[in-house]
């Protein structure tokens, strides 16, 4: 019975460990995505993918926080 449980949580926090992985890949891959699809001023684009690359989430949370404010809007007079 006590294995039992033992084998229970240890396969618990493997599934936690699995989720926690993805979490720390899609957050950064969902900020490239956004980056790219976006326009920014000057090399505004390649400084993100830059910060994204290399501070992985830390860099997405900046981009998220202070990088969409950077987007250029389309604002076409009708």
């Amino acid at each position: 019975m006590m294995m039992t449980i033992l084998g229970f949580i240890g396969g618990l926090e493997i599934v936690i460990l699995l989720i926690l992985l993805l979490f720390i890949l899609l957050i950064p891959l969902i900020a490239l995505i956004d980056i790219l699809k976006s326009d920014f001023e000057g090399n505004n684009k390649l400084i993100w993918v830059i910060i994204v690359v290399f501070l992985s989430i830390i860099g997405a949370l900046l981009y998220f926080f202070i990088g969409r404010e950077q987007k250029v809007t389309d604002t076409k007079p009708s």
